[in-house]
């Protein structure tokens, strides 16, 4: 078992209502069967991947050296068992790397996509939206809208941020620039409760279809209550780990969108479970993808072609090396929606990518 930490500068940088993001960092780990099969995962490490690389080498793989990497579940069990107190941080963020990993050897050795490894519902295509519209100026504000328009989405989501009176206003500049679009916000926990209550009457007198991530994500009461004041679908779950954290939001009908990252929520094995959890409640699902990887896109794809109650995908707009080159072949790319707007879902066994190792070592951090 190899883990790569891995970092690169974004040719432009990324800025929500929490600030400016001109770096991507992000955590691969290889894993090879004594027969020389390969699978690779990855997990979400934004700061400090060199961390989430010692962890996996010193904690979680002596546990999983010379095991049938069958038994997943067993594995991911084994691997939270390394440290006590509740799951969450570092420790799943790291086991979603290897759970990724664990899968792709697990479809490459039955030669089949890991979304029939799943069961499934079989979907070839996706629904997708533009990833995101920045928190910036006006005119940037206007060119990006106008780009993906350009590139065939029908469905595109902003940030917004504070104050209140300055989110209104770019939501309704968005609504004026594409009137026929679907449109969604994400906030990043820019707001309270009470200046989310506001904005979100504007979003629903705009037509916007949901409302992702308002207020603080463990402000389970503030959620309940926006639920009861606002028309507007909420949307969270990507800063979930595990699918206990996720169980309150859906048991009560809180959100209407769970969001789940596959890798922050423990790989595909426990973003699975979310996900099924989802269906159970009859809460729609629609994988987080932000500011990752190839992997995660590929392993997002494949939970989206098999969720029951998938609603949307989230495909990113601006350019990131570590998503459009570390892989082949590139799938999930604004670039490749077809002429309905729709994503098309890798076939090849497991992910159904595999990584380039030119641009794999060209972005270690040492």
């Amino acid at each position: 078992m190899t883990a790569h930490p891995l970092r690169v500068e974004l040719p432009t940088a990324q800025r929500t209502s929490q600030g400016s993001y001109p770096a991507v960092q992000l955590l691969v780990v290889e894993i090879e069967t004594d027969d020389g099969l390969v699978g690779a995962g990855e997990g979400l490490a934004r700061r400090g991947a060199i961390a989430y690389a010692s962890l996996v080498e010193s904690v979680l793989a002596p546990v999983l050296i010379g095991e049938d990497p069958s038994p997943r579940r067993a594995l991911w069990r084994r691997m939270r068992d390394r440290l006590s107190g509740r799951p969450g941080g570092q420790l799943v963020e790291a086991i979603a790397a290897i759970d990724m990993a664990l899968w792709d050897l697990a479809g490459k050795r039955a030669g089949l996509p890991v979304h029939r490894l799943l069961g499934g519902m079989g979907r070839e295509r996706l629904r997708a939206y533009a990833s995101s519209i920045n928190w910036l100026d006006d005119s940037t504000a206007e060119a990006e809208v106008a780009r993906a328009l350009a590139l065939g989405f029908r469905e595109i989501k902003i940030k917004l941020g504070k104050p209140v009176e300055a989110a209104a206003a770019r939501a309704r500049l968005i609504r004026k620039l594409a009137p026929d679009t679907i449109l969604g916000v994400d906030a990043n926990w820019a707001f309270d409760v009470d200046d989310a209550i506001r904005l979100g009457h504007t979003l629903c007198d705009l037509g916007y279809d949901f409302f992702e991530e308002p207020i603080r994500p463990d402000d389970r009461q503030g959620y309940r209550r926006l639920a009861g004041a606002l028309p507007i679908r909420l949307a969270a779950g990507e800063s979930d780990y595990v699918a206990g954290d996720a169980l309150s939001f859906l048991h009560d009908r809180t959100i209407g969108l769970i969001q789940p990252d596959v890798t922050r929520s423990g790989g595909i094995s426990e973003t699975w479970r979310i996900a099924e959890l989802a269906a159970a409640h009859h809460v729609a699902y629609a994988p987080h993808v932000g500011w990752s990887g190839a992997l995660c896109v590929a392993a997002s794809l494949q939970l989206a072609a098999a969720a029951e109650s998938f609603r949307t995908f989230e495909c990113m707009v601006y350019d990131n090396p570590l998503r459009n080159t570390l892989v082949h072949p590139v799938v999930g790319e604004a670039t490749m929606l077809d002429v309905d707007g729709m994503l098309g879902v890798p076939d090849g066994p497991g992910l159904g990518v595999t990584l380039d190792p030119d641009v794999l070592a060209a972005h270690v951090i040492t």
